[in-house]
């Protein structure tokens, strides 16, 4: 039987912000427990919460970027459960009018492009924190996070595969990190997701009942999880059973999802308007102001950089996916550097050193004048392409000037080419087994007179370029 999955994303984003949703409780992660906790954060009656206008001009911002409907008018509901981390009883949340409704965002599938729509984004708080591994028998609270500004980011059922839904996840996230309103730092929880997934009949035109995975935040766990529910549903419904509407833990451990609780429905919650705040009015100037530092998004700079810089497409989209690189990027050329010499090293020798490190790369020590000094030295021939892989490890654990390295190092690249072929005679003379092993051909010999200037000055010495066709157009040779 031929089986159709769907998948809808609820994505948990923190904002940016300094202080709270409500309070002015600091957000900063990393705190001893319980010490960024306010009065308001706590529930403790008398106090009145009182909406942080940040978070709606980072929420816009996010509207705006995926095309999304606006709602100058947006109002707070209580949704009210009872948990340990949730002191009031009840979270502040976006129930009837969220500020941001109808957006999307393209995904790039195995299938190629495709367009993920999106219900709605609305701000809400974050709750505290359950600890259970520190105290034997018993859970602790940390109410650091309670009262931390969420845009929860809510998708229609359209993704069809657990890759699909990865895709989204990290167009959401490399979103939310360009345009600053979001660390997207998965590991800290800054960035987690419930999946709702559901399988039917190929033919059939109703959803079939759906299950949730709760709060998962890396996107290794968001496919496994996602790979193991599916192949579960399937053996439910061929087995002749009934999927259950309910919420499920992902094991990473065991890579499985367990059952948590049944499914809750939104009467569960009973939800109500907050009657503690009144509608948040955000006025035209208000949202002409956000327009007006709205920063130009990626895919309309990976364009400009193709046609201004002529840089190839698949680099143009590295840099202009990362707000830092991109930036330091747009220094260099600001300097009047090689466009193209700047993005291929910026892809490549410092993109791996970045992957490495996993840093971002304003956190290396790496400047933006040091990194044009050495692509002006490349350009002017001071260096080699080559010698200037073995600066940039210098630099990535030093943070040393770039001419203080080939001064110190006599990194010079020679250049008088009278002086090259001498040096290039005496190696051929001082080698003349090699020479006359690669004339009966020995080919894998080139390789010993690799570090030679030119593979065309030894071709011509050697008088061997026409016994060697070829080698002069896929071959080069670095310096000495």
């Amino acid at each position: 039987m031929s089986w159709e999955t769907v998948i809808g994303l609820e994505i948990h984003a923190q904002l940016s912000t300094k202080s709270k949703l409500f309070s002015g409780g600091s957000t900063k992660f990393g705190a001893e427990s319980n010490t960024h906790v306010d009065l308001v954060d706590m529930g403790l009656p008398g106090v009145l919460p009182v909406a942080n206008k940040e978070a709606f001009y980072k929420a816009i911002k996010f509207g705006l970027a995926t095309g999304a409907q606006i709602n100058q008018i947006s109002s707070f509901d209580r949704k009210n459960y009872f948990y340990p981390d949730l002191p009031k009883g009840y979270q502040i949340t976006q129930m009837t009018k969220p500020i941001v409704e109808k957006g999307s965002i393209k995904v790039l599938t195995d299938e190629g492009e495709k367009i993920i729509n999106i219900t709605r984004a609305h701000l809400e708080e974050d709750a505290g924190k359950s600890i259970h591994d520190l105290f034997e028998g018993e859970t602790g609270v940390d109410l650091n996070r309670a009262g931390t500004p969420l845009l929860e980011i809510v998708s229609e059922p359209e993704i069809s595969s657990a890759k699909e839904a990865v895709a989204y996840f990290k167009a959401i996230r490399q979103l939310v990190t360009f345009l600053d309103i979001c660390d997207g730092n998965m590991a800290q929880g800054s960035m987690r997701c419930d999946v709702n997934v559901s399988i039917k009949k190929i033919d059939d035109k109703e959803l079939g009942i759906r299950a949730e995975l709760k709060n998962i935040n890396s996107f290794k766990f968001i496919e496994k999880a996602i790979n193991f529910e599916i192949k579960r549903q399937i053996k439910v419904l061929e087995s002749g059973g009934k999927v259950t509407q309910e919420t499920r833990l992902y094991d990473s451990g065991k890579d499985e999802t367990r059952p948590m609780r049944s499914k809750e429905f939104a009467n569960d919650y009973r939800y109500f308007p907050d009657p503690d705040l009144l509608p948040v009015v955000i006025s035209d100037d208000e949202m002409e102001e956000i327009k007006s530092t709205f920063p130009e998004l990626p895919r309309d700079k990976s364009k400009r950089y193709i046609l201004e810089f002529q840089i190839d497409e698949s680099e143009a989209e590295i840099i202009s996916s990362s707000r830092e690189l991109s930036n330091f990027f747009e220094v260099s050329v600001e300097s009047k550097n090689d466009p193209k010499l700047a993005a291929n090293l910026i892809v490549g020798e410092i993109g791996s050193l970045l992957n490495k490190d996993n840093i971002k790369i304003d956190e290396s020590k790496l400047s933006s004048d040091n990194f044009n000094i050495l692509v002006q030295r490349i350009s002017d021939g001071t260096i080699s392409k080559k010698i200037a892989k073995t600066i940039l490890a210098e630099i990535w654990e030093t943070g040393r000037n770039v001419d203080e390295i080939i001064d110190n190092q006599g990194l010079v690249q020679i250049q008088d080419e009278n002086l090259l072929e001498e040096v290039v005679t005496k190696v051929i003379e001082s080698n003349a087994k090699q020479v006359e092993d690669y004339k009966n051909g020995k080919d894998k010999l080139f390789g010993f007179f690799y570090y030679l200037e030119s593979y065309l000055k030894v071709m011509k010495l050697l008088s061997l370029r026409s016994q060697a066709p070829g080698h002069g157009d896929v071959l080069k040779l670095g310096s000495i």
